[in-house]
């Protein structure tokens, strides 16, 4: 064979890989990437044996480590989750692991079967917005939701993606502050997220305007509305979305322009105090009939001193609390914001509740937990502080296909999750995608709730800070009630609370639901 007629051979084959490829929905990396993507795949696999001995191993990689990723991965593709061989963390000289203890002999116990216990239904335990009477208070379908993530910082495709995904899983979307799209019209209910330069929700001079966001939640399925203080990712700092990122589409909902970057103020216009908060918070609430809640940080803890006096004092208050730890990451951030500016959360979120606790107003509000917890050992801890639900956000955008690649700022995402490139976002298969990520939410709820159950327990609000302790390396373990500072009650709904989130299991598990949108009996 002369070298004209092979070398004609290797590119026909070539030619013919690269058409598959752009053809095929399957990998969005192979669409946007074809035939060189395949290298991507081809290092996956070596990629446990070459880290071994030449990179790293499967615990060094951040923000999420090689496990943590194949968790998720194989979740959202409906592969053996499973892992061989053992732990490979450093459990005998960590400082701060968390081990759950189960119980011997318990009324419930985890199934032998491996995708027992699915159940559509892992309600929330409190109905949101029931303690201060709004006329739309619902109880929550399930515990894990998806997180505040704008259209504009994500694709179309990717927010329709998670919203379908969210649908089949009946989980609750948040919006992020950048407004409702078209994309976020595909069956799943939403909480409407209002930040501090009220995109959807105000007037040519950039105010906030009370009518719009009227119409704008009768014009969507929003149970609920946030009011964004900071997020863990860039707390203290405005959002911003580089000019790069902003389409005619997105500079439409948003009111803003093309041409330069789109910066959110740090701070909200229409209150400057816990008092002013409160007000303008009752008002929203009492003319839409939502729920409302707050969306923060934790940093100087005086807020959330006053914000629970205020409650326990006046008959004003907040439906519920989303506290965002320091290491949440969906938002670009100067690296000293995102390295050091706002506490973690298995710290900031102890402190805030315990404001409440001592005040006895915990069973009056919905707890949010938010900031790598989309990993159910982390969601653990969560609960037995006294989360009632959890947020996922970059957990749900590796389910789409994010990789990992930190490019969200730069508009370069390759697999078309955090990118408006038209020809980057065309790789990103809506149906397989939407698909992946219900996998992958009904996944964490499954092996969430066999950790609950394992500790005794058939929901897993009901796990208390005594099913946890923290490791000093192999030296001393200390109850996670005696870390957090929790006196005996705490971290656990109240015993009505309790019971109907046992009812409600009890109703999956012979395979029952509840309904669509179930509100305040």
């Amino acid at each position: 064979m002369s070298w004209t007629k092979a070398i004609g051979i290797h590119v026909a084959g070539l030619a013919a890989l690269a058409t598959h490829d752009l053809l095929q929905r399957k990998h969005a990396i192979l669409r946007n990437f074809p035939v060189v993507g395949h290298a991507r795949y081809l290092l996956e696999k070596v990629g446990p044996e070459l880290r071994q001995y030449i990179v790293t191993d499967n615990d060094e990689e951040r923000p999420f480590s090689r496990d943590q990723r194949r968790f998720i991965y194989a979740s959202a593709k409906l592969e053996n989750p499973y892992f061989g061989f053992g732990t490979d963390n450093d459990v005998e000289h960590d400082e701060g692991y968390a081990v759950v203890k189960h119980r011997t002999f318990a009324p419930v116990a985890p199934s032998t079967l491996q995708h027992s216990g699915e159940h559509d239904l892992m309600p929330c335990a409190k109905v949101m917005g029931q303690a201060r009477g709004r006329r739309h208070a619902f109880r929550p379908r399930s515990v894990i939701n998806v997180s505040a993530m704008s259209f504009g910082s994500l694709s179309g495709p990717a927010v329709e993606a998670l919203n379908r995904g969210c649908a089949a899983a009946g989980v609750l979307q948040n919006t992020g502050e950048g407004g409702i799209s078209v994309h976020h019209r595909h069956g799943a209910d939403l909480i409407f997220q209002i930040g501090t330069a009220y995109f959807g929700c105000r007037d040519e001079d950039g105010a906030f305007s009370l009518d719009k966001l009227k119409a704008l939640v009768q014009s969507a399925p929003v149970r609920a509305l946030e009011v964004k203080l900071s997020q863990g990712a860039k707390p203290g700092l405005g959002g911003l979305l580089p000019q790069a990122k902003i389409t005619e589409e997105i500079a439409e909902i948003r009111g803003i322009r093309t041409d330069q970057d789109c910066a959110s103020p740090s701070r909200h216009a229409e209150f400057d105090s816990v008092d002013t908060m409160l007000d303008w918070i009752e008002m929203i609430a009492t003319e839409t009939g939502l729920p409302v809640g707050i969306k923060s940080a934790v940093g100087d803890l005086e807020f959330w001193e006053e914000l629970a006096e205020q409650m326990a004092t006046t008959d004003r208050g907040v439906d519920f609390i989303t506290i965002d730890g320091g290491e949440g990451g969906t938002g670009a951030a100067p690296l000293s914001f995102a390295d050091s500016v706002a506490l973690p959360f298995r710290i900031g979120f102890p402190r805030v509740y315990r404001e409440f606790a001592r005040r006895g107003l915990t069973d009056q509000v919905v707890f949010i937990g938010a900031g790598k917890l989309g990993l159910p050992d982390n969601a653990a801890v969560a609960f037995a502080l006294g989360a009632d639900m959890v947020y996922v956000a970059r957990e749900a955008m590796m389910a789409i296909g994010c990789i990992q690649a930190q490019r969200c700022h730069d508009d370069r995402c390759p697999t078309g999750v955090a990118t408006q490139n038209p020809w980057l976002t065309r790789g990103l298969d809506v149906p397989s995608k939407a698909d992946r990520s219900a996998n992958y939410l009904r996944a964490w709820r499954r092996e969430m709730l066999k950790l609950a159950e394992a500790c005794g327990v058939a929901h897993p609000g009901l796990l208390g800070p005594d099913d946890i302790e923290i490791l000093l390396g192999n030296r001393s373990a200390t109850s996670l009630r005696e870390v957090a500072g929790y006196e005996p009650g705490w971290g656990l709904p109240s015993a009505d609370q309790r019971a109907d989130a046992e009812r409600l299991m009890t109703t999956a598990s012979r395979g029952g639901s509840a309904p669509r949108s179930e509100t305040t009996a």
